[in-house]
């Protein structure tokens, strides 16, 4: 099983003009310890669960740059892209450029966005549910598309594209990873199954009956459930205890987790960093 460490939190100590060194550090620290996969999330403003709006957020895909350019080896991805966020083609070519610039370690994260109110105070697109998952359809495609050579046009509902001209080429083949995130049972999973290489779920009671629908779905699309990686992203914070923690890494490992993201909160992050590599990620390694 492997462990990523996903950055929700910007506020730190010394602020903005503190930002890059401490991030840099952090990247090169969770490399260090044995961290696989480094992500952020894609808002521009900070999420109610997390801290106010007003905290500290950074834009994800210059985040994801400045992250490529201070490792080596984890892969780095959005924890989850907003599909309405961005075009299509221009977050296929930006999702290829950090490929490319990052020697291969490029995913594309996605879903179909949930912030309305940070989307509102920017002027971002937020279109109703049922039109984003319409759009997460066709950006899937797109992106696809694009990274198959196929450089046609493509003519969808909501977008189209004149030429779907994709230079340079991601290395990663066919094409960066996919993973979408989100557990709605109808439309989510049933994308996840017919475009994806992962998916992306909150640990609790219903986490098992999640996976029973995606196999459905899978069965369904003539998609073998067993290739996709079931990802699992939930908090830790200064009290968490790694006997507890290696206890629920387990039983997701059970369940069919091979990947679990943490995001540390309320707290510095380079103690519970070490304590991850001293006391979790070896362990977790063998199963």
């Amino acid at each position: 099983m492997d462990l990523g460490y996903h950055v929700s939190d910007f506020t730190w100590r010394g602020g903005a003009a503190e930002l890059a060194p401490q991030l840099a550090e952090l990247a090169r620290t969770a490399e260090r310890v044995g961290i696989s996969r480094l992500t952020v999330m894609d808002h521009v403003w900070q999420i109610h669960v997390i801290g106010p709006p007003e905290h500290e957020m950074l834009e994800a895909y210059a985040t994801l740059g400045f992250l490529a350019a201070n490792t080596e080896r984890v892969l780095l991805h959005t924890l989850v892209t907003g599909v309405v966020y961005r075009e299509p083609g221009l977050l296929a070519k930006m999702v290829t450029t950090l490929d490319v610039l990052s020697g291969g370690r490029a995913a594309l994260g996605i879903g179909a966005a949930w912030n309305e109110e940070e989307s509102l105070g920017l002027g971002l697109p937020f279109p109703p549910l049922a039109e984003r998952f319409e759009r997460l359809e066709e950006t899937l495609q797109i992106c696809l598309q694009m990274w198959s050579g196929e450089d046609g046009p493509y003519d969808g509902e909501h977008y189209k594209l004149a030429r779907t001209l994709n230079s340079p080429q991601s290395p990663t083949r066919p094409h960066p990873p996919i993973l979408i995130g989100g557990s709605g049972e109808r439309k989510t999973l049933r994308l996840v199954a017919k475009y994806a290489d992962a998916c992306n779920l909150f640990p609790g009671p219903e986490v098992a009956q999640k996976l029973d629908v995606l196999r459905a779905h899978c069965e369904r699309e003539g998609r073998d459930y067993d290739e996709i990686e079931k990802t699992a992203t939930f908090g830790v914070d200064a009290e968490t205890n790694p006997t507890e923690l290696l206890e629920q890494l387990r039983g997701l490992h059970d369940l069919g987790f091979t990947v679990a993201y943490v995001s540390l909160r309320g707290t510095e992050p380079m103690p519970l960093l070490e304590m991850l590599g001293s006391e979790v990620i070896g362990e977790i390694s063998g199963w």
